[in-house]
């Protein structure tokens, strides 16, 4: 399992991508198959063998290729048949030079497939085979090597959960961007009369500019500001929370957090962007809005949805176990494609999840 060289898994606070690999490799061991967790830095949560291509995570230089290319040259030098059936990459430039590797390798797409990303990813050697994290994301860029559709999941044992729905304010959670809507979100709050929380993610310098610049000025005493809280806030602030509020302005390929919130009982009032729909149950774990003036009525409304509902709905559709089970459906199917050809890409996708 390689992920990139930035990225603590599991992660110390808010990190989607980070929280459903330290699931995934936990879940595929306690299945009984061996891992190999390759990233950077010293240390790691999960019970995979780790080995560390650098000492020390390279955040500050996340974006950039050099990192990430170096980090996957040392991961390429490591990585013997002998000793591995595939590889698993979560990296962006690791469908592109994967096809060196002496060992087959998937990668999960976790970005929107178009523009840049989608030129860079139709260049992936027909020896890879991508995994989409949602439906939504396939049907943007159908003609990619697909492999197979698995939904991110997550480890349910140790979330807490609420057995009544929260009696806090509306809580947004995301990275500082404007993809993410947080100015929706205190616009939809104030309508609807409720007081707002806004979560963020801010450690890029275009992360700092959009909270200083955009969010800062729309401040009031209607809405709480909490950047870069630890997974224990996190947590708090969901269990606490009325909703959780996802004003997306992109085609988000899944939105992790969404699955969080539910699994704590905390229903989701979205827009219908991305992958929204294949995991919200409208009227049933949240409500889902076509057009941002919907948004005041759909947060007064969350409410009167059960906490209970939304937790059954996490354990059945988006649990680990699940998770690793379509995984290694993916996985053999990719494996018995291509014993048999040499053009993987022929072969009829495993589509699990």
């Amino acid at each position: 399992m390689v992920v990139p060289p930035w990225l603590s898994v599991p992660p110390p606070g808010y990190g989607g991508l980070e929280t459903l690999v330290a699931g995934l490799v936990d879940a595929l061991i306690d299945r009984g198959h061996a891992v190999t967790l390759f990233g950077a830095g010293t240390e790691h949560g999960t019970t995979a063998r780790f080995v560390s291509t650098c000492p020390d995570l390279q955040y500050d230089r996340l974006g950039e290729s050099l990192p990430e290319l170096a980090h996957l040259a040392h991961v390429d030098r490591l990585v013997d048949p002998a000793d591995f059936d595939l590889v698993h990459d979560h990296t962006t430039i690791g469908p592109m030079v994967a096809g060196r590797r002496r060992v087959p390798t998937v990668a999960t797409v976790h970005g929107n497939p178009v523009g840049e990303y989608g030129t860079v990813l139709s260049n992936t050697d027909r020896g890879v085979g991508l995994i989409a994290i949602s439906h939504a994301q396939r049907r943007a860029n159908p003609g990619l090597p697909w492999v197979g559709t698995v939904h991110n999941a997550m480890p349910l044992r140790d979330v807490p959960r609420k057995r009544s729905p929260g009696a806090g304010p509306v809580l947004w959670l995301a990275r500082f961007s404007p993809d993410k809507g947080p100015d929706l979100a205190i616009q939809a709050c104030r309508a609807a009369g409720l007081p707002l929380t806004l979560a963020g993610k801010c450690h890029e310098p275009a992360e700092r500019r959009y909270l200083e610049q955009v969010v800062e000025p729309l401040l009031d005493s209607d809405v709480s500001l909490v950047v870069n809280a630890d997974r224990e806030a996190t947590l708090r602030l969901l269990l606490d929370a009325r909703c959780l509020i996802m004003p997306i302005q992109w085609a988000e390929p899944f939105g992790m957090v969404m699955v969080e919130a539910m699994a704590t009982g905390t229903p989701v009032v979205a827009l219908r962007r991305g992958a929204v729909p294949e995991l919200v149950r409208p009227g049933i774990t949240g409500l889902v809005c076509d057009r941002a003036d919907e948004l005041p009525a759909a947060l007064r409304a969350a409410a009167d949805l059960d906490p209970a509902d939304c937790i059954a709905h996490v354990a059945e559709n988006f649990s680990v176990e699940r998770m690793a089970a379509d995984h290694e459906a993916v996985y053999r199917g990719f494996l018995a494609a291509r014993a048999t050809t040499d053009r993987p890409r022929a072969a009829t996708p495993v589509v699990a999840g």
